[in-house]
């Protein structure tokens, strides 16, 4: 199936796209978890400092 191994500069193709992939795939989760981080932060009540 295969005739030769793999070169370095194919290997370094193949990891580079393979990462870039997995990013545009997985982009959106990301995005809709720092979304809802962000809702939460906002949505707690503010502590007041200082004492009375």
């Amino acid at each position: 199936m295969f005739r030769g191994r793999l070169t370095f500069p194919q290997m370094a193709c193949a990891t580079v796209l393979g990462i870039a992939g997995g990013f545009y795939i997985y982009k959106p989760y990301f995005d809709q978890s720092v979304k809802n981080l962000g809702q939460q932060n906002q949505d707690a009540p503010k502590k007041q400092e200082g004492t009375d």
